[in-house]
């Protein structure tokens, strides 16, 4: 399956707080907050949706081309270390004037996040066009939304419908920049829908519908549940519930949305049913939860699909086993 992911590429900058969030915030002050938190670490680590989705896709083997804008500074090291992971990055844009997106992430003792995400470069991705990338490609069979510059967004997802290619529509963190136009105008006909259980509420309240106008629009709804798993739906009813794989240890929830996509893509190139890619989601996830940064986790083959097994099963295991030749 060619998969192409479109989004943000950025640079993270990932801090951690040694108190709780909750412990800061007055409820009768909440109108005129003003706080300042002084964190005990920073890590600057390569990131940004797009980019930590096509990672994990050439962490299991497959070729995933990268579509989105970024600065000068990528061509510094960070193309050349996605390439190195099977990454094709053709299809990204260099901007002459602006710098690589750049997110900025403090997390508290209670895994709670706190962020801001500077744009930059990700304003240009509105000019890319699929069509030539398509060509080159041979074929797209499958091309992701994911979060970017929101006109990016739209002309992506109207240009798959245009030329008749299946798309995944992941809105996340641009469903609170969005207006419920666009958001419709994203979401109508996409092969997949893929959110977690905030965003899902937000989302139908931004556009007017139901969750069963919301599945009358879509092929599949797939809703992230963070230690609870995640949920399948389709407009006939719940297709599975798939428990979250157990962590090793719990370092920086950063980048596992990410992660979990990367896994259930690889599991619909595999061919394999919609239950058992969620759960190559989860434990991809997993690795992610287990690492600061979200792209300096390694996946073995042998070892993963063991994990894999151990939580869903030898059945599992085995389609797995198959597909990373194991």
């Amino acid at each position: 399956m060619h998969i192409a992911v479109t989004g943000s590429i950025a640079t993270d900058y990932l801090m951690t707080f040694p108190g709780r969030f909750s412990e800061q915030l007055v409820a009768d002050q909440l109108d005129r907050v003003s706080l300042s938190f002084l964190v005990d670490e920073l890590e600057v680590r390569r990131g940004g949706v797009a980019a930590n989705i096509a990672f994990g896709l050439g962490q299991l083997g497959l070729a995933p081309v990268l579509v989105g804008a970024v600065g000068q500074d990528f061509e510094t090291d960070y193309r050349a270390w996605l390439r190195r992971h099977g990454v094709d990055t053709s299809g990204v844009h260099v901007s002459e004037l602006r710098h690589t997106a750049r997110f900025l992430c403090t997390t508290d003792l209670d895994q709670n996040q706190m962020a801001s995400f500077y744009t930059g470069a990700m304003e240009e991705a509105r000019f890319i066009e699929l069509a030539p990338i398509a060509e080159r490609r041979g074929a797209l069979d499958l091309v992701v939304i994911s979060p970017n510059d929101p006109e990016a967004m739209i002309r992506h997802t109207a240009e798959c419908r245009h030329l008749g290619v299946p798309f995944m529509a992941d809105p996340g963190q641009q469903l609170a920049r969005m207006d419920g136009h666009q958001v419709r105008k994203l979401v109508d006909g996409a092969t997949y829908l893929i959110t977690n259980d905030y965003e899902r509420t937000l989302l139908e309240t931004k556009t007017g519908w139901s969750s069963q106008e919301v599945l009358g629009r879509v092929g599949h709804r797939i809703t992230t549940l963070g230690a609870e798993g995640c949920l399948i739906d389709t407009r006939d009813g719940v297709v599975a519930e798939v428990p979250a794989a157990p962590e090793q240890q719990r370092t920086d929830p950063t980048g596992v949305g990410d992660a979990f996509r990367a896994g259930f893509l690889a599991g619909l190139s595999w061919q394999l049913p919609l239950e058992a890619s969620a759960q190559v989601g989860s434990m991809v996830a997993t690795y992610v939860l287990e690492h600061v940064g979200t792209q300096e986790y390694e996946l073995d083959p042998l070892e993963f699909a063991d994990r894999l097994g151990a939580v869903y099963g030898d059945e599992a295991a085995a389609d797995v086993r198959k597909q990373l030749g194991v």
